[in-house]
């Protein structure tokens, strides 16, 4: 029976599209038949997460574990089928997916705002054309031409 018994990053770091938590030897520990074995970081020392997706990308990773004299190599693809270990994990992120969220609900403010502006300006050249002013026709065109 495999069971987490602490799971705490070293630290967690936002790079872009991924969130990289690190691990360290003080802060992950598994209960193995048992035995409580330590994270050592001979090998992996991160799960890298995929912020769009919310996918580990690094499932092919080996953690090792020590007691004592004896290791226990572990691929990350292995400990994620673990329900404890996911929701340690969980919670580890927690805060990070919602800045995710909020950067799509960003992201969703600047396709309206720029919806509004293209609408506007189809506003303005229907009005140039009414007012029979090629100035502001030609003006308005070109810039929703570059937009």
């Amino acid at each position: 029976m495999l069971s987490v018994k602490m799971l705490k990053p070293y630290y967690v770091k936002e790079e872009g599209k991924h969130i990289r938590v690190v691990l360290a030897y003080q802060y992950f520990s598994l209960l193995m038949d048992d035995e409580v074995y330590h994270f050592v970081p001979l090998e992996a020392r991160e799960i890298r997460i995929n912020r769009d997706t919310q996918q580990i990308e690094n499932e092919n990773d080996v953690f090792v574990f020590q007691k004592g004299k004896k290791y226990n190599r572990i691929i990350l693809s292995d400990l994620i089928k673990v329900n404890d270990f996911q929701e340690h994990l969980s919670t580890i992120l927690s805060p990070y997916i919602i800045m995710s969220q909020t950067d799509e609900k960003e992201d969703n403010i600047d396709h309206v705002i720029m919806e509004l502006e293209r609408s506007n300006l189809l506003r303005l050249i229907d009005r140039a054309l009414e007012e029979h002013n090629p100035e502001n026709f030609h003006l308005y065109t070109t810039i929703l031409n570059e937009m």
